[in-house]
């Protein structure tokens, strides 16, 4: 009794004190023991990894940027598996138009920057095959215009060879040429890509398809001058981008002896696809 007669004689004020304490208590129980609702991730993940849920605009670049860092590396399924290489033919007619567009104005040195972030080789392959096929029959057309100007009484034989020497001069040199300026580069410390490197030097031969169309006119001169305008936009064209890819200065000739290259095999061109 004694007990109840000290809890009647409490003030009231007291006791209604203790009560918002007691709420207090209870809801910050409440809060730690359920999550609160979070509608930035829904629904919600239970224990797996593999589901990430609903993601907010800012969550979704995050993860496209993870994925896009680590593509390659789980797209690579080693050298022999065609697999590997799907990623670098992931491109539509305008991206291929416009690299294409880009190779007819080497001034600007900008084609790293555009095919960073999707280097390919399908402008390599194709390129290179067309330009084959192209130089082979142009090639043969062109002797024989010129064979009918000179002497039209003996007869003129379509030439075949001409197939075989433009696979393996046009196929080697797209394929070497680059592979030969990567290492160069990797041994002088310099950070290179082979890939973008055979977008560029892929790149740099469609000029020379236009071209082939023009060398077919029976004028020597006029040849001359075609093959070297075209050289010289292609080799500008690699030049400048090299110059603009490598972060020092003292590496210059880096880029001359690609313009050097690239000039040669305008003359090799000339001089055994259009005597």
């Amino acid at each position: 009794m004694a007990t109840d007669d000290s809890l009647t004689n409490l003030p009231t004020s007291h006791l209604l004190g203790s009560v918002p304490a007691v709420v207090t208590e209870a809801k910050s129980t409440s809060s730690q023991g359920a999550p609160g609702a979070n509608l930035q991730i829904f629904p919600p993940n239970n224990g797996g990894n593999n589901w990430r849920g609903y993601q907010t605009l800012g969550g979704q670049s995050e993860a496209d940027g993870e994925q896009s860092v680590n593509e390659s590396a789980n797209n690579w399924k080693g050298f022999f598996s065609i697999s590997s290489y799907t990623q670098y033919f992931n491109v539509d007619t305008d991206i291929v138009l416009n690299r294409i567009l880009s190779s007819f104005y080497p001034s600007s040195g900008d084609f790293f920057s555009k095919i960073d972030a999707n280097p390919d080789l399908y402008g390599l392959i194709w390129i290179s095959t067309t330009l084959i096929f192209v130089i082979a029959s142009l090639g043969n057309c062109a002797t024989y215009l010129m064979h009918k100007r000179t002497d039209s009484t003996t007869a003129w034989s379509f030439d075949v060879s001409y197939v075989n020497v433009a696979t393996f001069a046009i196929y080697g040199y797209a394929l070497l040429v680059p592979l030969g300026f990567y290492f160069l580069l990797q041994y002088m410390g310099s950070n290179a890509s082979l890939v973008r490197f055979w977008c560029l030097w892929g790149y740099s031969l469609f000029i020379f398809i236009l071209s082939s169309f023009l060398l077919i006119i029976p004028n020597e001169f006029l040849r001359w001058i075609v093959i070297l305008l075209s050289g010289a936009a292609s080799a500008g064209f690699v030049a400048l981008n090299l110059k603009s890819y490598i972060p020092t200065n003292d590496m210059t000739f880096v880029s001359v002896a690609a313009f050097v290259l690239q000039i040669g095999l305008a003359i090799f061109l000339k001089m055994w696809f259009f005597p």
